[in-house]
């Protein structure tokens, strides 16, 4: 992992989707060594970014909406998601 995806920081996760976007998985560098979590939804897809070059970072708020399959990038103030 850390050949392909450089040094594993810890305290930081990463996160990958499968190319139906359904399914989320997360590595996890704890300090010790790193711990790996999935979710799978039974409907709809993860909301994921397109063509991010490099990292992103995400707040709080953010990954919370992202995990639960809601549209993170549309959250606003007072963790309300605005609609286009």
């Amino acid at each position: 992992m850390v050949n392909v995806f450089g040094a594993a920081r810890p305290h930081h996760a990463y996160f990958f989707a499968n190319r139906r976007a359904n399914c989320m998985k997360v590595l996890v560098h704890d300090g010790i060594g790193v711990w790996l979590a999935a979710r799978r939804l039974n409907s709809g897809k993860f909301v994921w970014p397109r063509d991010v070059g490099g990292t992103l970072t995400l707040t709080a708020q953010q990954l919370d909406v992202l995990v639960l399959g809601l549209p993170w990038q549309r959250l606003g103030d007072a963790g309300v998601i605005t609609l286009l």
